[in-house]
């Protein structure tokens, strides 16, 4: 197979990062009046941007567009009343005599979507409030449509798939991932191209993006026949996925934590003389003297090449534990602090966060954060996890902590390489997860392998660096598995294809406990078709949280002897599956196509499969019906309708676009295959 060339080669579109502006000779609706001047042009096929400022609409902002390969086709026409029109390909922009936008396809003058004012006098759609931060408070307003739904958003902890009638913080947190892009069911995609804090509110009177403080609107708006379509223009201009590799398609093995490099390596011993195949296997945090050191404690860690070299000869790779995060008492502080490689303060104090630290018996001490919006600082960060990691054979990333994790948020305090923290704070993961990935590009021998990135955070284009996204630190409850399966698919229709999560939940969780043996025995069956397999989590006894704290046993064998069993035949059941989740890596690279994904994607014409929340595709091929309630034994699977559907446990073949009653056993929970579906695997029955 010859697998496409997906790495990010063209220049990205926000130039404050990535240099000269970028131009080309095109057609542009242009507006001006006493309040701000407006641009709309084309940007990729059926697609254009849109831009506003007070005064001038500046070039070297960041954001997430990349330029297209080539300047679309496209037209203008002015109309009779003062008005004009800018057709892409199948989206037509319409431009009243004052400057409001509307937006329809061209074929059929269908409306997607139009720009509405906030009152009849003022303000008008788009409106400029001077910020005590610097630049604007922005607000750009849109019609509310009855029935609109709209998808992606990131990854939230709501539980809901459709963001319709929410109000939604456009801020990074601890499992709340901001990537502004908004799928609609009127059939045109939006990315709010700031990387701004701020909110969206999808209300009933009205549609509202909100910047705290930032220079000039800027949003970029597509269309296509179908949501893949939308995905598929999206990916274009934030930039492709890699071919996610085949090795990080089997199990990752952690837990919190394995102190000692005698500690983790039994585990990995015993995963290897049980034959439980495992591909990755997790360093976690405080491995090192002082956060911000980037190296190991000598101490518990004495030999980590020869622990590579073992972990290799078993078929095992190790993951790294990196957190943005500089101690005071790191090595690494006074440098970073007087080369300004930290990000800053309006007052010029350093720290924005406390963290315990093993120096001072756990208790908490003040700590910065490296700035990765500026370039400098991301080749700091690489001179160290190069000479004290990758040198050591160290090639998996895990950033964890990257939103970054601060206490109280200060983005009015903050300022970056890149700018003031109100209008760029949201880019801060991807320009983490961006500088590993171009420096292990740069490494000569990681050229014939995608570098992986394990991180929590994401911002739009976070996939083209090899972002593999987990959704936090999430609690050890059936409620929190369901909410998994809208957060993953919410992050697939935001961009990022690659996405796992933690096992079992995060926090907490008694091995001992029949009831949450059973939890993680359904998580388990769900992550199966995910397109990441790992385990993780803090489990019961847990520890005080401090510089050496762990937590009880998480490996496949902590939960008895039925759970073993079945989470091994399970495993076995993914390791058959490799084969046809690499084809959906694959597929994912270049087309945008999230490996997991909601019903209505490959059926949008069924309006019922638009209303499922706890069924997925994995791929076309596999609709996959997770339990999530304690001891339930069925449940109720809708099949969409366009194709028939076989039940992989007992043959069965069912009519799409009826709802059936499926046995759900503790050892399998209801999948069901496609019909035409070249697949061969043997289900659990």
């Amino acid at each position: 197979m010859t697998l496409p060339d997906t790495s990010p080669t063209r220049p990205p579109a926000d130039q404050s990062v990535d240099g000269a502006p970028f131009t080309w000779p095109t057609h542009t609706l242009e507006f001006g009046d006493a309040e701000h001047v407006l641009r709309v042009e084309p940007w990729g096929h059926d697609s254009v941007r849109v831009r506003a400022a007070r005064h001038t609409i500046r070039e070297d902002l960041p954001g997430a567009l990349r330029p297209p390969a080539a300047p679309p086709d496209a037209e203008m026409h002015t109309l009779p009343d003062g008005g004009s029109t800018l057709t892409v390909g199948a989206l037509r922009v319409e431009m009243s005599p004052s400057g409001r936008l509307r937006f329809v396809r061209s074929h059929d003058g269908r409306e997607l979507l139009r720009e509405a004012d906030g009152h009849f006098a003022w303000p008008g759609p788009r409106q400029f409030t001077p910020a005590a931060a610097g630049g604007h408070r922005l607000e750009q307003r849109f019609a509310a449509y009855e029935g609109e739904r709209f998808y992606g958003l990131g990854q939230r902890s709501h539980g809901r798939l459709d963001h319709r009638h929410m109000v939604l913080d456009l801020v990074q947190r601890n499992g709340e991932v901001s990537i502004p892009f908004a799928l609609s069911s009127r059939g045109y995609g939006l990315l709010w191209n700031l990387p701004a804090v701020g909110r969206v509110e999808f209300a009933a009177n009205q549609t509202r993006w909100v910047a705290d403080a930032a220079e000039q609107i800027d949003y970029w708006i597509t269309t296509a026949p179908d949501p893949a379509g939308i995905l598929a223009h999206y990916a274009d201009a934030t930039g492709h996925a890699p071919v996610l590799p085949e090795w990080a398609l089997g199990l990752w093995q952690s837990r919190l934590r394995y102190r000692t490099q005698d500690e983790l390596l039994a585990t990995a011993r015993e995963y290897h003389r049980r034959n439980l195949p495992l591909s990755v296997i997790a360093v976690d945090y405080f491995h090192w003297p002082h956060l911000g050191d980037w190296r190991f404690d000598p101490t518990d860690w004495p030999d980590p090449a020869a622990m590579v070299a073992e972990l290799e000869s078993m078929g095992m790779r190790p993951l790294l534990s990196v957190w943005p995060s500089v101690s005071v008492l790191s090595e690494n502080y006074a440098t970073m602090r007087d080369e300004r490689l930290l990000v800053g303060t309006v007052q010029g104090q350093p720290f924005q966060h406390v963290f315990p630290d093993a120096a001072t018996g756990g208790e908490p001490l003040p700590v910065a954060f490296y700035d990765p919006t500026d370039a400098r600082a991301r080749d700091f960060l690489w001179s160290r996890l190069k000479r004290h990691y990758y040198d050591l054979g160290f090639r998996v990333w895990w950033l964890d902590a990257c939103e970054p994790e601060m206490f109280p948020e200060q983005f009015a305090h903050l300022r970056y390489a890149a700018g003031p923290g109100p209008a760029v704070a949201c880019l801060y993961p991807r320009e983490h997860v961006r500088g590993v990935y171009e420096h292990m590009r740069a490494e000569g021998d990681s050229r014939d392998e995608v570098p992986v990135s394990l991180v929590r955070s994401a911002w739009a284009g976070s996939q083209a660096y090899g972002a593999a996204l987990w959704s936090g630190d999430i609690p050890a409850t059936f409620d929190a598995l369901a909410a998994q399966i809208r957060a993953g698919l919410s992050a697939g229709l935001s961009g990022i294809p690659w996405w796992t999560t933690d096992i079992g939940g995060f926090h907490g969780g008694d091995p001992d406990d029949p009831g949450y043996r059973e939890l993680l025995v359904r998580w388990f069956q769900f992550a199966v078709f995910c397109p990441l397999l790992r385990m993780h989590g803090h489990r019961e006894p847990r520890e005080g949280f401090s510089a050496g704290h762990s937590g009880g046993p998480n490996e496949l064998w902590s939960y008895g002897s039925e759970a073993y069993d079945i989470l091994d035949r399970q495993l076995r059941l993914r390791e058959d599956l490799r084969p046809y989740v690499y084809e959906l890596a694959v597929d994912a690279a270049r087309f945008g196509t999230p490996m997991i994904r909601p019903l209505f994607l490959e059926f949008p014409a069924d309006q019922q499969a638009w209303d499922i929340e706890d069924e997925f595709l994995c791929g076309p091929d596999l609709l996959i019906a997770p339990v999530t309630r304690l001891c339930d034994r069925r449940r109720t699977v809708y099949l969409p309708a366009g194709s028939d559907w076989t039940d992989a446990a007992t043959g069965t073949t069912h009519r799409g676009g009826t709802m059936v009653q499926a046995d759900a056993p503790l050892h399998r929970i209801p999948v069901y295959i496609r019909h035409g579906a070249d697949l061969h695997v043997a289900f659990p029955d």
